[in-house]
């Protein structure tokens, strides 16, 4: 990886200025220190020129400049990202598509919607809601997170238990390649007549190219939606109950569990009247025909009692569904009146090794001695503990990052994975080894440097490099100081 000179990047930054304008180039170091991570915080990395590009065509010739100066580059979005996919570890370029953020068309009769990548995930819903439709992926952050950042990370949501991550939802992508040539991967039908390079970039957290345009598909609004809020006396009996309610054959729109800790904390934040003596919030959401879900509530509620539930009841109306889903969704951000900073994890265990992750999870806390709060989307098995911590203080932060290896090995031991949805970037990239093997991640490679020899697209996320921290032109970041003595 080249080293990124002063000199060069003082041209590189003029030349920019002719593609973008100069309004669209900061380079003060306060311009920069807003651009030095993602939504996760302990990695911190310093670009050294941020782009703000408005068309696919200044993509394009920001990326060629890149290639000319031999300069890495990385996409950025709204930096909702929990895994420090958009953070600049290398340096040079991050390059943020906000700018682009228009729907492009709706298509109300092939049920698809072409927007631009910098569009915010509920943007697209919202346009598309005059003709009863909407776009399915729906991340916590979704107000704010981009398309490209949905496409980059796989993002899914709450409601992937039934209908799928990001990849079920997007048929085409236009794609500025790491040499500056533009290309697109899919279309507007499903094309089983080639290599199915859309499946490959989406998820590949944009280390194989920058994603302008994207072509979503859309779905129907639900007429009938049940959502079920329910009280169970611990985690383990409510996550016993979302294994048995997938067992009798029920197959939720959306299941998500949240933890007595984080449930006290949304009702000091909320005042919504939670039973703060509950062991677990279960929230079970089912839509479809009137008819199936008559049948599907029934099944819900006899087996959330049979499990031991303190309460239920289901919302009356849309304001009380709404309520309902504003304690799920603001419980990360609630976690911040116990400490200032979370770092949250996402890995994947199958539903029925639920009972015994949780116990796991408290024996490392408790092992560490720290405060862990739990959000789970509980149906598809992708566990969010949430490590609380000062970051200030080191030891505290040391014990947070190696309670968090632990929680992913945990993860992998019981049958599952590093990631559900946040991705690997540079939080999990230490880790990688513990779900692949060395041939495995052998052929990233190989996949890598076939779109992108010169290694300067998001260099440093995903796949492991011989070294963690020495390598040429890698910013030093706390997790290497701390763990590795780097």
């Amino acid at each position: 990886m080249p080293d990124t000179a002063t000199n060069s990047i003082s041209s590189l930054a003029e030349e920019l200025v002719k593609v973008v304008g100069k309004k669209y180039v900061l380079s003060t170091p306060a311009s920069l220190a807003l651009y030095e991570c993602d939504a996760e915080t302990m990695d911190v990395a310093r670009p050294d020129l941020v782009v703000l590009p408005g068309t696919t065509d200044e993509v394009q010739k920001v990326v060629q400049l890149a290639n000319k100066y031999c300069v890495p580059f990385t996409a950025r979005g709204a930096a909702t990202g929990l895994s420090g996919g958009a953070t600049t570890v290398y340096g040079g370029i991050s390059l943020v598509l906000t700018r682009m953020n228009r729907v492009l068309h709706i298509d109300p009769k092939d049920m698809i919607a072409v927007v631009e990548t910098g569009v915010t995930n509920l943007a697209v819903s919202y346009a598309a809601a005059p003709f009863g439709l909407y776009f399915a992926p729906d991340p916590s952050s979704q107000s704010a997170s981009t398309i490209g950042g949905n496409l980059a990370e796989n993002s899914g949501g709450p409601h992937t238990l039934k209908y799928g991550m990001t990849i079920h939802h997007v048929l085409g992508a236009k794609v500025v390649l790491p040499d500056g040539n533009v290309t697109v991967f899919g279309g507007r039908a499903k094309d089983k007549l080639s290599l199915d390079l859309l499946g490959l970039l989406v998820g590949s957290e944009g280390t194989l190219g920058v994603a302008t345009e994207a072509t979503v598909r859309l779905l129907p609004r639900s007429r009938y939606v049940e959502t079920m809020l329910a009280y169970f006396p611990s985690v383990a009996t409510g996550g016993q109950a979302v294994s048995d309610i997938v067992a009798h054959g029920v197959v939720p729109a959306a299941m998500e569990m949240i933890d007595s800790l984080t449930l006290n904390a949304v009702e000091d934040y909320l005042h919504m009247g939670l039973n703060r003596a509950a062991g677990c919030l279960l929230v079970v959401e089912l839509d479809g025909p009137k008819e199936s879900i008559h049948v599907q509530r029934q099944i819900v509620e006899t087996v959330a009692r049979e499990n031991g539930s303190i309460s239920l009841n289901w919302a009356k109306d849309d304001k009380e569904r709404a309520q309902i889903w504003k304690a799920r969704k603001t419980s990360f951000g609630a976690l911040g009146r116990i400490a200032p900073h979370g770092y949250v994890l996402d890995g994947v265990i199958p539903r029925s090794k639920l009972k015994e992750a949780i116990e796991n999870i408290a024996r490392i806390g408790d092992k560490h001695n720290l405060m862990i709060a739990n959000v789970y989307h509980a149906g598809d098995g992708n566990l969010h503990p949430c490590l609380l911590y000062h970051r200030e203080n080191e030891d505290e932060v040391r014990r947070v990052m190696l309670a968090g290896r632990e929680i992913l090995e945990l993860c992998v031991e019981l049958g599952g994975t590093l990631s559900g949805e946040h991705g690997i970037g540079i939080e999990k990239v230490s880790e990688m080894p513990m779900a692949f093997s060395a041939v495995e991640l052998e052929s990233m490679h190989w996949v890598k440097n076939a779109f992108d020899p010169r290694c300067i697209c998001n260099p440093g996320k995903i796949i492991p490099q011989l070294k963690s921290c020495g390598e040429s032109g890698m910013r030093p970041l706390l997790r290497h100081k701390l763990l590795s003595g780097c």
